[in-house]
């Protein structure tokens, strides 16, 4: 069972992306669910949890909206105003809605902030206990200047549930470890309530040059901190067409697992992202029938 932890949608004709420019400037088009879907039937996925790109409030509704009619996407995470003093009054009002039971996760663009401790403003912790009492995960969107205030936010928040996207953010491209490596080694003592995304890994890695075994390194060294049952398969679908094919990604991270017992290599693959996720069993049976009919 194959899914997809990290994908994305959008139409920059009627919503402002202000980070498509310079090199992520050809995103700048419409990427929806009949982009993707061909994709993943070529992929044998199952489904996919999309992942918010902008600070909208009325993104997190399309794209609610979009889940309610696609059964293969399985979650979204979501972004509101972690800062807002009504914001578990808007996490509320989401999944009170028609699509809300289909809302999973939170996310903001943490890696853009000014401020690299925006993680513990007093605020923002505020927001982070309301996403925690609404049983929703928290997407980690970081790079390595961040990471030592996410770790603070973990251990402030032992019943949350992380999941770190693309690794933080290391420089594969350079081939360089440091300091990234070093600061991905404090999370040894947080791993029992944070997962971590093996995707956009090509992004970060030279888009015309990369190989598998560029990415072997990273890899490994977040599988020994977080172990196979705490990381997860994420395409960063469409940022991946900046570098690569959707099935280019996954066969390159394949043959990085190839060393792994099943069992390890199906918690990357699928088991991870329903347990970080809380992907429920009946939107996982409605994917498969979906895939079925869409095969068969």
């Amino acid at each position: 069972m194959l899914i997809d932890a990290h994908q994305h949608f959008w139409d920059p004709a009627r919503a402002d992306y202000p980070w498509m420019v310079g090199p992520a400037a050809p995103l700048r088009r419409v990427f929806g669910p009949a982009d993707l879907w061909p994709e993943l039937r070529r992929n044998g996925v199952l489904g996919t949890v999309v992942v918010q790109a902008r600070s909208s409030i009325a993104e997190t509704h399309e794209l609610l909206a979009l889940a309610a009619r696609h059964p293969f996407v399985l979650g979204v995470v979501g972004w509101v105003d972690l800062t807002a003093d009504d914001v578990a009054d808007t996490i509320a009002s989401l999944r009170q809605g028609a699509s809300g039971h289909l809302l999973v996760g939170v996310r903001h663009q943490v890696h853009d902030e000014a401020d690299a401790q925006w993680l513990l403003r007093a605020d923002v912790q505020r927001g982070l206990a309301a996403v925690q009492e609404a049983g929703l995960a928290y997407d980690l969107l970081l790079r390595p200047r961040e990471l030592p205030a996410a770790n603070q936010v973990v251990r402030n928040f032992p019943g949350l549930r992380f999941v770190i996207d693309h690794l933080a953010k290391p420089e594969i491209g350079q081939g360089t470890m440091e300091p990234w490596s070093r600061l991905m080694d404090a999370w040894h003592h947080e791993r029992a309530h944070v997962w971590c995304k093996l995707s956009g890994m090509i992004n970060q890695a030279d888009h015309a040059a990369w190989r598998s075994e560029d990415l072997r390194p990273y890899i490994l060294k977040v599988l020994d901190v977080f172990g196979a049952d705490r990381c997860m398969f994420g395409s960063d679908w469409p940022v991946l067409t900046l570098a690569g094919t959707y099935s280019r990604v996954l066969d390159a991270l394949r043959a990085n697992l190839g060393h792994l017992q099943p069992q390890a290599r199906q918690s990357i693959l699928g088991d991870s992202a329903i347990e970080a996720y809380r992907l429920g069993a009946d939107r996982l049976s409605g994917a498969r029938v979906a895939m079925a009919n869409a095969t068969g």
